[in-house]
């Protein structure tokens, strides 16, 4: 897709979350304080990126404010990259299936398996299991 086809289909912090690597203030996205069982899909393409089995709670400050995942859904739900921009070494989660940049994998200890997928909210879209 082009970037203005980007543009119309997402909503302006969309756009600056998935196309600008973007982050939503912490605490402000609908899926912080969120506990339904079901799937986590993106938002710009559909993907399933994360189930609720994987959802938690983190216990690293500066790492509190945004869902936290343990695991991607399926290998190639999300693609990890080098992340060098603003003086930090940080690996970028992307989507597999479009390439959106969803936030950032970090190490932690309050994670089931040591990984912290922390994602926005904003580039999430939540299917309910009563609904599958």
């Amino acid at each position: 897709m082009t970037d203005d086809d980007w543009k119309a289909k997402l909503s302006p912090t969309q756009y600056e979350v998935f196309r600008k690597q973007g982050t939503e203030a912490p605490g402000s996205g609908e899926f912080v304080n969120f506990y339904e069982d079901g799937t986590y899909a993106c938002a710009a393409c559909g993907n399933k990126l994360f189930i609720s089995d994987s959802k938690y709670e983190s216990t690293i400050p500066g790492l509190i404010g945004w869902p936290a995942f343990s695991e991607a859904a399926h290998n190639g739900a999300v693609t990890l990259r080098d992340d060098n921009s603003h003086g930090m070494q940080r690996t970028e989660v992307l989507c597999g299936g479009c390439g959106g940049h969803l936030g950032h994998l970090f190490p932690d200890d309050s994670s089931p398996n040591g990984r912290h997928y922390c994602i926005n909210s904003v580039c999430l879209n939540f299917e309910s299991k009563k609904a599958l």
